[in-house]
């Protein structure tokens, strides 16, 4: 008979069959999870290290262009929803799933399996080994052995076996089985739980912005005017979004933020809401939020009345709704131009946050924006601190680390927080489009030394801190006795009679010599502070002007002792302007006193400091009505539920693995004489000091003659 070379050479797989076996022992392979884990960690580390779907321009503020750009192009700013983390995430749940189906059916198989069959020769190498005689035969003994293990909580199996001596038989038992179960659990917990974060992410978003015809918006403008391809379905199976209502409203359109723009996603319902109640704690903090809302259905037009705090949302068709922040709704302010530079004259304007108007001083055109309206300030006033305004909606850890000791609340000096009242945050945009922001108080601030102050804030860049310009306020709380005194200091005339009337307090009649040099010395003084000639060929005003003619002017060694004589002279004249400014507005002169000391001092500075306001004018906030807005969370999270049994899957697993040891134990009984001879081994996936005391007690018990 002749053989063909088919007959003798094993058939060779296909290159192509041979690669996909390769690529699926890779990916079912440990060491490439490991690597997919990796991974996953360091793109969550940066995704909480970096704030996550900020503007682009805050990107750019916080890194700079270039840094800006590349975490913008690879997705840092939205590492979530990143393709590149779903891609990893999915090939770890197709690895884990071809780890499990290639390892599950062996540990099944394993646990379901007593080994029965092992040899007698084999039972001499394991650690744990023990010989004994009995007086019963075999099947006796096996049943006792047997018998016992059952009651101890052992599955037991006896196997009969032929001998040359006779009949003997193997006692196979096994506990702790599920420990193998463990590692199918845990395993499992992990594709189910990132099965669930692939759901509940940007999966199926993604997948109508790629298959579905939708693209994401980056314009502006209104909700209503937005295009239906920048629009999600109502049926969309996973999406997580925010809502924001203000208070009397509906609305039933949620904006899903994207790291190129937003989509919007329609609810089945729309949420109206009546009234939102915030609570605050005496820092400011707010310890309560909720809202009062009432959802309408959309098919059915039934009304469900819900209340929506922190960590008790509502649930409607499927959707959840959390309370997540709280925004101002529309807000209206009136507000007062208050002239900051010469030329400049004041104005009323009307304003809703969130808008803007066009403003002109005549030559140049400026966009006034509403940015905020803020109803409580919190400030640190105590002795010593400058203080800075506290966000209701951030924690203000304001002291210096080295100050602390023992717990984080401890501080070496008292804190002593106010509420100092309402304050506008609008911004000035000139005609190129650059922008200062401002942040000015409605009320005047008790700076802790008797000073009463209006605070006009601003800041060149949303990262900078504010820098407040300080008003003094007079006798009435307002502005207007500064801003008498500030034009009474550009009226030649009204400077011209505060000298008169200060030179003839401080000079009594007879000394006409002395009386003209002090007018002169006085008029100087007022026109110097006024900014009425150059110093040094420079326009400066205010005591920088006092201080540059003093050092060009004066001797080095008498420069102290001018200075001395020159600030008298100027806080004597500028006592009697302000006296003269108050009279002719029909009020009576400040009387001499440490109130109007303080009021003048304060106002010397001010007069000083605001010819560097950046801004022709700036706004005092005289009246508002405040519209509050709450911000929901929304999401429809089928994968929820998912997460869940993933983790009751991974906690089960941890729990076998780890305290659940698997032990095998045989006894080989052999005939010998009218009784046996037993040999007994003991298996355990773990050595463990517990399976060494295991094995002593089973050999006193299992081995030793009754």
């Amino acid at each position: 008979m002749t053989t063909s070379a088919s007959d003798t050479i094993p058939e060779q797989p296909s290159r192509g069959a041979l690669a996909l076996r390769r690529a699926t022992e890779l990916l079912s392979s440990m060491r490439f999870a490991i690597a997919l884990l990796t991974v996953i960690c360091i793109a969550s580390v940066i995704g909480t290290v970096i704030k996550q779907h900020e503007t682009a321009v805050n990107y750019m503020n916080q890194f700079g262009p270039f840094w800006a750009e590349l975490f913008l192009d690879l997705k840092l700013n939205a590492v979530y929803s990143a393709w590149w983390f779903l891609l990893i995430l999915a090939f770890l749940v197709i690895s884990t799933t071809l780890c499990i189906a290639r390892n599950a059916p062996k540990f099944l198989a394993d646990i379901r399996s007593y080994k029965e069959n092992i040899r007698e020769q084999s039972l001499k190498a394991f650690h744990h080994k023990a010989e004994g005689d009995l007086p019963q035969p075999p099947q006796a003994e096996a049943q006792r052995i047997g018998q016992m293990l059952s009651t101890g909580g052992w599955k037991v199996r006896l196997q009969e076996r032929d001998t040359p001596a006779g009949k003997g038989w193997m006692v196979a038992a096994k506990a702790g089985t599920a420990n193998k179960l463990g590692y199918i659990a845990a395993h499992s917990a992990i594709v189910l739980i990132c099965l669930g974060g692939l759901f509940d992410g940007d999966l199926f978003v993604r997948t109508m912005t790629w298959f579905g015809g939708k693209t994401v918006y980056s314009g502006g403008g209104f909700v209503s005017d937005v295009k239906p391809e920048h629009r999600l379905p109502e049926n969309n199976p996973a999406f997580r979004g925010n809502l924001v209502v203000a208070e009397g409203t509906q609305s039933s359109t949620a904006i899903l933020s994207q790291s190129d723009g937003v989509l919007l996603q329609e609810l089945p319902f729309a949420v109206e809401l009546k009234k939102f109640i915030v609570e605050y704690y005496s820092t400011g903090m707010p310890k309560l939020f909720a809202s009062e809302i009432v959802i309408h259905d959309k098919e059915t037009g039934a009304k469900q009345d819900a209340r929506v705090e922190v960590n008790h949302p509502a649930s409607y068709k499927g959707v959840q709704i959390y309370q997540s922040s709280f925004d101002d709704g529309g807000s209206t302010v009136k507000l007062h131009a208050v002239p900051m530079h010469g030329g400049a004259k004041g104005f009323d304007i009307d304003g809703t946050i969130g808008g803007s108007s066009e403003i002109t001083n005549g030559t140049e055109k400026y966009t006034l924006e509403y940015t905020a309206l803020r109803v409580i300030n919190v400030e640190n006033l105590s002795p010593g601190t400058s203080g800075s305004a506290v966000d209701v909606r951030k924690v203000d850890l304001g002291h210096a680390l080295s100050q602390r000791l023992g717990a984080a609340d401890k501080t070496v000096t008292k804190r002593e927080l106010r509420n100092v009242g309402p304050s506008i945050t609008y911004k000035l945009r000139d005609a190129s489009g650059q922008a200062r922001e401002f942040h000015n108080y409605q009320l005047p601030v008790d700076t802790g030394d008797g000073n009463r102050v209006f605070l006009l804030g601003v800041r060149d860049k949303p990262a900078d801190n504010f820098r407040y310009l300080r008003l003094p306020a007079d006798d009435d709380l307002s502005m207007d006795g500064f801003m008498r005194l500030r034009a009474a200091l550009d009226d030649p005339a009204a400077r011209d009679a505060a000298v008169r009337r200060y030179v003839a307090k401080a000079v009594g009649e007879g000394r006409a010599d002395l009386a003209q040099q002090l007018n002169e010395s006085a008029s100087r003084a007022l026109g110097l502070f006024a900014g009425l000639e150059k110093v040094g060929g420079k326009d400066v005003r205010g005591l920088q002007a006092i201080s540059d003619f003093i050092e060009t002017a004066v001797p080095e060694a008498e420069r102290e002792r001018a200075a001395d004589v020159l600030l008298r002279i100027l806080n004597g004249s500028l006592f009697e302007l302000n006296a003269g400014a108050r009279e002719a507005a029909g009020k009576k002169a400040l009387p001499e006193n440490d109130e109007s000391h303080r009021f003048l001092s304060q106002a010397v500075l001010a007069l000083s400091d605001v010819s560097l306001y950046p801004a022709p004018v700036a706004f005092e906030l005289k009246d508002f009505k405040q519209v509050q807005a709450s911000v929901f969370q929304v999401a429809r999270a089928p994968g929820q539920n998912v997460v869940y049994l993933g983790c009751l899957f991974l906690i089960i697993g941890v729990f076998a693995m780890l305290y659940v040891r698997e032990r095998r134990l045989w006894v080989w009984l052999a005939p010998e004489g009218a009784g046996a001879h037993a040999r007994m081994a003991l298996s355990s996936n773990r050595k463990t000091m517990d399976a060494d005391k295991e094995f002593e007690q089973l050999q006193r018990k299992l081995l030793t003659p009754s």
